[in-house]
């Protein structure tokens, strides 16, 4: 039987996802969907399927699932996040500039900068409290591991300090250390060298390979940076597809600011830490139409609001 689905494809500092409105195109099977329409050449192409839905409890506002292109269902992703905020906006979903969204690793506030011809020019995600030692997700006795810090962002990370980067075999490195026995649910793995510029890091996601950006893995590098005394809290990760400015802020007030500015968090409990994940710039993002989950045409859902590609947050 014939399904025409309308999707969008958008990216985060190259971190591309296919992004389905599971309101209007319900996916019965999205770990075979993620599987077949990631694919390059042969499908879509992306590092996978992202499901916005409309939350059906009162302390949020939608929610996301995310599966990764080898099907397999992700905990968080802090691009896939942001491209969620611009999408639910431009597409008349929401008439607030402040999105709770509810992830399989919590609820994430979102943050947007709307500029007055109504398309949003940034969307700052908090990525709530690191974790340094979580021993569902890490067990460093399991198995040798080179030298690294665990940091969970609600999914596992583990971040690799190395002199220069562009030696790193990531492709070779990165398969072998996803799944280690230290990782019971596999994880992500980064690969950073400090520079006067910032943190250069490349990625290895678990589950999708070698991406162009990890919004959760910047947020974790920064985070092991700053733990090991190589950075302040406030740092730039510089991607193969784009910068972060990414910021871990020690929190001491008791509340909450009803619309923080795009780089600010305020929290709801005292002595917290909170990740603010940034970038001044847009995704970008296109529209089709997928007929039969397998074909792309160009068919735009709203071609007045759909960006060149060029652009990306």
């Amino acid at each position: 039987m014939k399904r025409t689905i309308h999707f969008m494809k958008m990216h985060g500092v190259g971190n591309d996802y296919i992004f389905v409105d599971t309101a209007l195109y319900p996916i019965p099977d999205p770990q075979a969907a993620a599987i077949a329409w990631s694919r390059p050449h042969m499908g879509i192409g992306s590092d996978g399927l992202v499901l916005i839905g409309r939350s059906d409890t009162p302390d949020a506002d939608f929610t996301m699932r995310i599966f990764n292109a080898d099907g397999s269902e992700g905990l968080m992703c802090g691009n896939a996040s942001r491209c969620i905020g611009k999408y639910v906006y431009e597409q008349g979903l929401t008439a607030a500039t402040t999105i709770r969204l509810k992830t399989a690793s919590g609820i994430k506030t979102l943050e947007l900068t709307v500029g007055a011809d109504g398309i949003v020019e940034s969307v700052t995600v908090d990525m709530l409290a690191p974790v340094l030692e979580n021993p569902v997700l890490f067990r460093p006795a399991a198995e040798p591991l080179p030298d690294g810090v665990f940091v969970s962002m609600g999914n596992p990370h583990y971040v690799i300090f190395v002199d220069e980067i562009d030696a790193v075999d990531v492709a070779t490195s990165g398969a072998i250390l996803e799944h280690n026995a230290c990782f019971p649910e596999r994880c992500n793995i980064e690969f950073a060298q400090v520079r006067d510029d910032g943190i250069r890091m490349r990625v290895w996601e678990r589950g999708s390979g070698i991406t162009m950006a990890c919004g959760t893995g910047a947020c974790a590098t920064a985070v092991a940076a700053a733990v090991t005394g190589r950075t302040s809290r406030h740092t730039r990760v510089i991607m193969d597809g784009g910068t972060l400015d990414i910021d871990w802020r020690q929190v001491t007030t008791t509340s909450i600011s009803p619309a923080p500015p795009p780089t600010s968090i305020q929290a709801t409990s005292s002595s917290r830490r909170y990740i603010v994940a940034h970038s001044p710039f847009v995704p970008s993002c296109v529209s089709a139409t997928l007929r039969q989950q397998k074909t792309a045409r160009s068919c735009p859902l709203s071609p007045r609001k759909v960006l060149p590609l060029q652009f990306g947050i």
